[in-house]
């Protein structure tokens, strides 16, 4: 007897509905074609566990499951259930009548009772997409699956429930999340606060800057200095996910399995912090398989470097292009997979190898010539894409020990969701321009006119600084949304003052 069961795949962060046809007839044998990887071969002696322990059995007559599309490949076993259902169907154990109206996916323990899948939401995603009736999978992705609206989910722990579901009429206890109030009631802010941080004033006002902008942002200074515990924060500050924002990074983290049980939607913005030793695979995306990589995972959110030179610089050259496009494609001889990678770079280093400013009284000190060398493990045309530079110096004792709290990161993020709002309504007509960060050359000339003043001051700046060629735009783009922090149609000499302070690295003789 033929018996049909759905499942998906995923590919990206796009699901595929996945047809599982299971055909029990005469003569001996279990027979599972259709491109299945190892997982999903060994998934019979789990099914075969299962079944029994729960007063089943796989029958011993000849079974053919094909797994259509053929020619895709599957991989994980995420597929145990679809593929047990699908055999108790068509050995006629169980009555499966309307069978072909769920999506069914779940990993088998030995006892029958359910693990958790990777991939929830772009699979229910698809299952709405193709008018299935309800989606069937373990209880630890209930929430996340029932994001999406109209699909009833269930949430199960065993496969003796879906039995009895198909078998008995029984009924499974549907997930309901009311989305929009799931999102805002979790738009708490994160542990840090900036509020913690003595001193360090201009840092924290460029810190203000970069978000409000979304700019990337490179801080350069010694050891203890706060380059860490300043970029922990920057998160706190950011304006809040929309809505569409947090479905878009939660799909994300629902491929890789790290969509947290207790949580439906993710309401903060993601903060990753990959070691120095990461490979370029891990940092894009990739694989023979491809996964998203970790400037994927920090999509909408931030993605912190610290201590960029001690990054392999083919891993750091890798970023280029998907700090320019805000998308990273991975192709492969049979398929093409895109992930969107729009994040804030945040990047830290001491600028020399002991860690030190060229300072005499330091405990290592470094020459002139040995921290050229350290500096120039980072790339200009990665330096190229980082609008702002800033150097972090040590706070002093007198600040450390003042009791007084600093400006709370509620207080900063008022004035940044403000200026990204000017900036929205700024950017309405263009298609992927959504803050001053993403402008191009054109953007930068219609929107940052300079007055004969400002001009002049710019070129001034220029000549006797002696900065390079690449910082105009830069600083253009940073005068503006230092006029938008603080209320300004036109950029004026103020705001270009200020962002070519932003601009270290680029000016000749900065290393001594």
């Amino acid at each position: 007897m033929l018996k049909k069961v759905f499942g998906s795949a995923v590919f990206g962060v796009e699901a595929t509905t996945i047809t599982v046809e299971v055909n029990v007839d005469k003569g001996v044998g279990y027979h599972l074609v259709g491109l299945p990887d190892n997982a999903i071969k060994e998934s019979n002696y789990r099914i075969a566990a299962a079944l029994q322990n729960n007063g089943y059995r796989i029958p011993g007559k000849k079974i053919t499951i094909n797994m259509a599309p053929a020619d895709l490949r599957k991989e994980g076993s995420a597929y145990d259930l679809t593929l047990a259902v699908g055999v108790l169907a068509a050995s006629n154990q169980i009555k499966a009548e309307n069978l072909d109206q769920y999506l069914i996916m779940g990993e088998l323990s030995l006892d029958g009772s359910l693990q958790p899948i990777k991939g929830a939401l772009p699979i229910a995603v698809k299952a709405r997409e193709e008018g299935f009736k309800g989606f069937i999978l373990p209880s630890q992705n209930a929430k996340e699956a029932a994001i999406v609206n109209d699909l009833k989910v269930y949430g199960v722990d065993n496969i003796e429930q879906v039995i009895n579901h198909f078998d008995k009429g029984e009924t499974l206890e549907q997930t309901i999340i009311n989305t929009r109030e799931e999102f805002y009631k979790n738009l708490d802010f994160p542990e840090f606060d900036f509020a913690d941080v003595k001193g360090q004033e201009s840092i924290k006002r460029c810190m203000e800057i970069a978000a409000a902008g979304g700019h990337n942002i490179i801080l350069i200074g010694p050891p203890g200095s706060g380059k860490t515990m300043l970029a922990k924060r920057l998160p706190s500050i950011l304006p809040p996910m929309t809505l569409h924002e947090a479905l878009e990074t939660t799909k994300i983290h629902s491929v890789v399995g790290r969509v947290k049980d207790h949580t439906g939607l993710m309401a903060q913005r993601p903060f990753r912090s990959p070691h120095h030793t990461i490979s370029n695979v891990a940092l894009v995306g990739g694989g023979s398989y491809p996964q998203p990589g970790e400037i994927s995972l920090s999509h909408n959110g931030v993605l912190f470097l610290d201590e960029l030179p001690e990054f392999k610089r083919e891993v750091l050259e890798v970023m280029r292009q998907p700090l320019e496009d805000r998308e990273v494609t991975i192709s492969r001889a049979k398929f093409t997979v895109t992930y969107p990678s729009s994040f804030m770079l945040v990047a830290s280093m001491n600028p020399s190898p002991g860690g030190y400013f060229n300072d005499p009284d330091a405990p290592v000190t470094s020459s002139p010539a040995e921290m050229q060398r350290y500096m120039s493990k980072i790339s200009g045309p990665l330096l190229d894409r980082i609008d702002i530079h800033i150097e972090v110096t040590p706070v002093p004792f007198e600040k450390l020990s003042d009791d007084r709290k600093g400006e709370s990161s509620v207080d900063i993020r008022k004035r940044v969701t403000a200026a990204r709002e000017l900036q929205t309504k700024r950017f309405e007509d263009l298609e992927n321009v959504h803050y001053n960060a993403q402008m191009n050359t054109k953007q930068i000339r219609e929107f940052c006119k300079l007055d004969e003043g400002s001009l002049e001051l710019l070129k001034s700046a220029m000549e006797r600084l002696n900065l390079s060629a690449r910082a105009y735009d830069r600083i253009l783009k940073v005068s503006r949304t230092i006029a938008d922090l603080e209320g300004f149609n036109d950029v004026t000499g103020a705001h270009i003052s200020e962002a070519i302070q932003y601009r270290s690295l680029d000016r000749e003789g900065w290393l001594g």
